[in-house]
């Protein structure tokens, strides 16, 4: 089940606004754990509408969530090493 809200992949929505988070001074070392906290929150919110099962919403808002945080992650190692 690949998550969009209002056609925007929520892995990359994710990513903008831990960002904003970050910038008005949000503490970079608990991104992770808001990058998987808003995934649950939005796959919830998506499951309510959707009419789905919770326990399903909350495993792919996990996956959400994660796969934003190591997106993150990964990619600014990536920039750190050049």
């Amino acid at each position: 089940m690949d998550l969009e809200l209002y056609g925007v992949g929520a892995v990359a929505l994710i990513i903008g606004l831990v960002q904003l988070a970050k910038q008005v001074g949000f503490p970079t070392k608990f991104a992770g754990v808001l990058a998987t906290g808003l995934g649950v929150v939005a796959s919830l919110g998506h499951a309510y509408y959707a009419d789905a099962v919770a326990f399903e919403a909350v495993v792919v808002g996990l996956g959400v969530g994660l796969s934003a945080a190591g997106l993150y992650s990964a990619t600014k190692n990536a920039v750190e090493k050049e």
